[in-house]
């Protein structure tokens, strides 16, 4: 399998992605942010066509529209009185921005399911480099406020008593790296379900770890589980990788939550 060189490619990229995906994904769910990573997701899909509607790679438009995204709806979701109804309001209008750009663009359906399914089996030497340039950026700008993080999402409360809030450098950050790690997910399973290596790894890891850095070694271990299973199996079979991707995360976490059940009976 690795004697072909877009495979090589692949794995390496799904690996930077996946671990990029599990650590963040840990601050995602213990911060009730799957919404956002989710609306996130359709708001890149946007980018992406826009991207090729102006005739670029769509992995700049997503980070483009992501990082725009973020910042507007993670304010409207701490300051708004009904704030599923506005997300679900611009989650609609950013699904149909993205349509309307794949349509005017005149891209055939190719373009729309690599955008909406992810096209990893595709990447270039460039584009892993992108990939895992996004991807330690990333990695780098969690490391930086870590603290302060595990402080606000774990212990929110006495966060704000000492006088760490969602609202100032820490929140704007991790943002910021929700959305980048939104655009690069996407680029393996695509922007419909990138929301599956933000929120199930990290989930399931709820189940086992006792810490924050026990979570986060488990949930990037299940992130990089689906994904490179997800391309093995992808390659023998040629069958969508995001598939695989889907399915083994989500058996994971069922088993993770059965145990879990059982244990606590």
């Amino acid at each position: 399998m690795f004697q072909y060189e877009f495979m090589r490619y692949a794995f390496l990229a799904s690996t930077f992605i996946a671990i990029t995906c599990g650590v963040v994904g840990v601050y995602v769910v213990a911060r009730s942010y799957a919404f956002l990573a989710h609306t996130l997701s359709e708001i890149g899909f946007a980018g992406a066509a826009f991207a090729v509607f102006i005739g670029i790679a769509p992995l700049w438009g997503m980070l483009l529209f992501t990082l725009l995204g973020s910042i507007g709806v993670g304010e409207l979701s701490l300051h708004s009185d009904q704030k599923e109804s506005s997300i679900s309001a611009i989650s609609a209008l950013f699904i149909g921005l993205g349509v309307l750009f794949l349509a005017i663009s005149g891209s055939n359906s190719r373009y729309a399911t690599n955008i909406l399914f992810g096209s990893i089996i595709g990447v270039d030497k460039q584009g892993v480099i992108q990939l895992v340039v996004l991807s330690v950026i990333v990695l780098l700008m969690i490391l930086l406020v870590q603290r302060n993080l595990n402080f606000d999402s774990f212990d929110h409360i006495g966060a704000i008593a000492h006088g760490v809030h969602t609202t100032g450098l820490v929140g704007i950050v991790f943002l910021i790296s929700l959305a980048m790690s939104v655009a690069i997910g996407a680029q393996i399973v695509g922007s419909l379900l990138v929301f599956i290596l933000l929120t199930l790894p990290s989930s399931t890891a709820r189940y086992i770890g006792r810490t924050i850095p026990a979570m986060i070694a488990w949930s990037v271990f299940f992130a990089l589980i689906g994904v490179w299973a997800g391309l093995y199996l992808g390659f023998i079979t040629n069958w969508p990788v995001t598939f695989f991707i889907a399915t083994i995360e989500v058996v994971i976490y069922l088993v993770a939550y059965g145990l879990h059940v059982v244990k606590h009976r």
